[in-house]
């Protein structure tokens, strides 16, 4: 077994893993415990209280952060006729008809989110197969397949991201870099937290939010206090 970098095994160092901290001094752990050369991304993993294998308990939306995540987005839109015009004067990277689909399909796949109009869903559909494992398909539950396709660009570029819980109950987003410093990545938790809990399932019975750890790309997690993950959002 590869001996543990010292770097990384100082960080971990730093944290005490039996301890579960408040929000603020989670942020202040987490990002002493930065140590690569590159802008680490900061993600949060939140435990819910509910059951993914029923449908009446999937928790799935969206949330545009107020700073962001700290990532350059490239968005492509399917689209025809004004709602192009409208997509890349919202600055979409592309945008187009069945030309774009096809070169999907020949396995061009330079770009990170789509969004797409009802109308070129019958052309999109053919598509999931190759964007649909990816985490890229357009989707009317996530507001990326819309006719507002002006308001969808600009969410995706201003920092929207999308989350879902897995089968242990699990969500996990990015909720900014190190570089953002503790405030916004603060305001950015908060802002992801109040979307989670608006969209508890009412058949979600018991504590809804259990407990939530930070960390860095390349740093340890931080376990909060899970009556201040609760506190967050009051």
């Amino acid at each position: 077994m590869s001996a543990i970098p010292k770097k990384k095994e100082s960080a971990r160092e730093k944290i005490d893993r039996a301890r579960k901290y408040t929000v603020d001094e989670g942020l202040d752990a987490v990002l002493s415990t930065s140590y690569a050369k590159f802008d680490e991304s900061v993600d949060v993993a939140v435990k819910l209280g509910v059951d993914p294998r029923h449908a009446d308990q999937m928790v799935r939306g969206t949330c545009v952060l107020p700073h962001g995540t700290g990532k350059s987005v490239r968005v492509l839109v399917f689209a025809k006729g004004e709602k192009e015009k409208e997509a890349l004067d919202a600055g979409a990277d592309y945008a187009g008809g069945d030309e774009l689909a096809k070169k999907v399909q020949e396995g061009w796949l330079d770009f990170d989110k789509a969004v797409a109009t009802p109308d070129m869903m019958g052309v999109v559909g053919k598509l999931g197969k190759i964007l649909g494992p990816r985490g890229m398909m357009p989707n009317p539950k996530v507001g990326t397949v819309t006719f507002d396709v002006g308001r969808a660009v600009t969410e995706l570029k201003g920092g929207k991201v999308e989350f879902r819980v897995e089968k242990a109950g699990i969500v996990h987003v990015p909720v900014g870099r190190v570089s953002f410093g503790k405030d916004k990545l603060a305001e950015n938790l908060r802002t992801l937290m109040e979307s989670i809990v608006r969209l508890k399932p009412s058949t979600s019975k018991g504590v809804y939010l259990k407990g939530m750890s930070i960390s860095t790309t390349m740093g340890p997690g931080v376990k909060i206090d899970p009556q201040e993950v609760r506190n967050l959002v009051k």
